[in-house]
């Protein structure tokens, strides 16, 4: 059976959870080249995670006729540029998370999408593990009744980030919220079914318009109302999300990373139940996901169009915060 060929925009720390280490795991898939802006830096990274081909530029790996994926894990304002490029060479694409820089962007990438006919996914990778279809699961039974609050956080203790990581940097479209609080919003947008309201945000700044932490109130319809906090630079690491309803409530502790360490904790009017389930990564489900669209067709789980909705949500939460949502693509290191 043929393989799934993935070429990879970059050398980002994130390529080796996310792809290297999960195609060793999913025997459909194979990293066949790495692109950077830099040939040498490019070569020596192919040599050292055994790919076996590395290009001195992105153009040059978009025109790979064996590339049939290519990931995109630059920049967040570089998100929309090279995977409208990669599109239009033909190629699927793995954007990282968030899909772009704002919701226009977001929408302008699905548009490429659906002009080539090629599949666009956003990784967001905790979607496809048994621990996200849990919390479904719970919710869609009915088993905790009408749902009355939600609360998603994540949080990453300070010193964890270098003062100029790209999180921090305005130019490169960082932020608490388009790096972590992405997560949540995406998380509570997809268990509540429905789009929030931004009742009101709330921004600590790590520099002019650059949010380090945020806090926001979300209005979902029928009454049902949100929190979102997330912060680069906390006193301690928080990762959860609580689910309450008329007649019970769900509590996970990391359903963002579940393979280091989570539980989900179900209480409908007995004694509660604690779930631990599958510690394979995150990464590895998506990447055998990812398998199954570009090689079968199936079904996108986490497709471009609601990419452009959790951007749209983004933009709303930094324009309640009283700063402007994220700006156009700049350049920057490869």
């Amino acid at each position: 059976m043929n393989k799934v060929r993935i070429g990879v925009l970059g050398c980002a720390r994130i390529n080796k959870a996310a792809v290297l280490d999960a195609a060793v795991e999913v025997p459909g898939l194979e990293v066949a080249a790495v692109a950077s802006r830099d040939a040498a830096r490019a070569a020596d990274y192919a040599a050292r995670h055994g790919v076996a081909r590395s290009y001195g530029a992105y153009e040059a790996l978009l025109a790979d006729p064996d590339i049939d994926v290519v990931y995109n894990p630059l920049p967040n304002s570089l998100h929309a540029e090279w995977s409208i490029r990669a599109l239009e060479a033909g190629k699927a694409v793995l954007c990282e998370k968030p899909l772009a820089s704002n919701a226009d962007e977001a929408g302008r990438i699905v548009e490429a999408a659906g002009r080539a006919g090629r599949p666009l996914i956003e990784a967001f990778h905790y979607r496809h593990h048994p621990v996200a279809a849990l919390i479904l699961e719970t919710v869609r039974s009915g088993a905790l009744g009408r749902l009355t609050h939600m609360r998603a956080a994540m949080k990453v203790p300070g010193g964890l980030l270098a003062a100029d990581d790209i999180r921090f940097q305005l130019a490169l479209a960082g932020g608490a919220t388009m790096d972590l609080g992405a997560y949540g919003l995406n998380l509570m947008r997809w268990v509540a079914g429905a789009e929030p309201q931004v009742a009101e945000a709330r921004a600590e700044l790590a520099a002019p318009d650059v949010d380090a932490a945020m806090h926001a109130r979300l209005i979902f319809p029928g009454g049902l109302t949100g929190e979102l906090d997330c912060a680069l630079a906390a006193s301690e690491f928080e990762a959860g999300l609580t689910v309450e309803g008329e007649r019970g409530r769900v509590h996970a502790v990391n359903p963002f990373l579940p393979q280091r360490g989570h539980s989900v904790t179900i209480e409908t009017g007995g004694e509660p139940v604690v779930h631990r389930l599958d510690r394979t990564s995150t990464y590895v489900f998506q990447a055998r996901h990812l398998v199954e669209v570009v090689r079968d067709g199936a079904t996108i789980r986490t497709p471009g169009e609601d990419g452009v909705a959790n951007m749209a949500a983004i933009d709303a939460v930094y324009r309640a915060a009283g700063l402007n949502p994220r700006g156009a693509p700049v350049a920057s290191p490869a």
